[in-house]
């Protein structure tokens, strides 16, 4: 079921790594987090590869996206909540 889901458009980088890594940030639920700048890193495994790094804005396609990954048995490696009940952003 995996293999059938479309990958979202890359977010866009709002801000460097760095800077967002280093910024003051703030835990939100995950639901809420369109259009916020993450700070964490964000891989779903399979296939393990990063869909969302520190400084890149989070879209409503990612969030549909990472929650089906969930949904259907995948993991979420990265953040701090795996379960992406909650994200931390820049405050």
């Amino acid at each position: 079921l995996l293999q059938t889901l479309d990958l979202p458009e890359l977010p866009k980088a709002a801000m460097t790594p760095r800077e967002a890594f280093y910024a003051k940030t703030e835990r939100i639920p995950f639901q809420e987090s369109v259009g916020r700048i993450c700070t964490e890193i964000v891989s779903p495994y399979p296939p393990g590869i990063p869909i969302l790094v520190p400084g890149e804005q989070i879209t409503r396609e990612l969030v549909d996206y990472l929650q089906q990954v969930y949904r259907y048995g995948g993991f979420i490696n990265g953040p701090e909540d795996i379960r992406l009940h909650t994200i931390k952003v820049v405050a």
